[in-house]
C-alpha cells in the first residue's frame, strides 16, 4: 500500500509534468532521452560500439543501451565516467537543451530518435562515411537523386 501511496504522490509532482510513457509503461523524463540521444551521437562520433564504451567505464552493453535510449537514467558520477571515456566534456550531453526555469519544456522529436538509431547502425556510419569522401558540389547532386528517388522531387529543386 504504501508504493501506492508514493506512487500517486509522485505522479502528481509538478516535477513528472514532461515525463512521456514507454513501451514498459515507465515514465522517462525528455532530459533523460535527450542526455542519452545525446551519449549515443558522441560513442558513434568516436568510433565506439556500445560493448566498447561499456569496458572503457564499466558497463554492460545492455545498460549502455538502456542509457542511449533514456530507460535509465545517467547518474552524475556515471556521467562524469562516461564523458572521460569518450574524451567530451559533461556539458556536452546537455547541449540543445532549453536553460532550467525558463519555462520551455524539453522536447524529443521522434524522428530525431530514428535518426541517431540509423547513424547507430554499421549501415549508417558507411553510409555517412562514404558521403563525405565525396567533394561538396557531388555531396549535393546526390542528395538532389536521393530525395527524388524518395519521392521529393519539390525540395530536390528547391536546393
Amino acid at each position: 500500500m504504501h508504493d501506492r501511496v508514493e506512487k500517486r504522490v509522485a505522479s502528481q509532482s509538478p516535477r513528472n509534468t514532461f515525463r512521456t510513457e514507454d513501451d514498459n509503461n515507465q515514465a522517462s523524463h525528455p532530459v533523460d532521452i535527450h542526455v542519452g540521444q545525446q551519449l549515443r551521437i558522441r560513442r558513434v562520433h568516436t568510433n565506439l560500439s556500445q560493448t566498447e564504451l561499456g569496458q572503457k567505464v564499466g558497463l554492460s552493453y545492455q545498460q549502455v543501451q538502456k542509457y542511449e535510449s533514456g530507460k535509465n537514467r545517467i547518474s552524475a558520477s556515471m556521467l562524469y565516467e562516461i564523458a572521460g571515456g569518450l574524451n567530451v566534456p559533461v556539458g556536452c550531453f546537455f547541449d540543445g537543451l532549453p536553460q532550467p526555469g525558463s519555462g520551455e519544456a524539453a522536447t524529443i522529436a521522434p524522428e530525431a530518435d530514428e535518426r541517431i538509431a540509423y547513424l547507430a547502425t554499421a549501415e549508417g556510419r558507411r553510409f555517412v562515411e562514404e558521403i563525405l569522401r565525396l567533394p561538396p558540389k557531388l555531396r549535393t547532386r546526390t542528395l538532389a537523386v536521393i530525395r527524388a528517388i524518395a519521392g521529393d522531387e519539390d525540395k530536390a529543386e528547391e536546393d
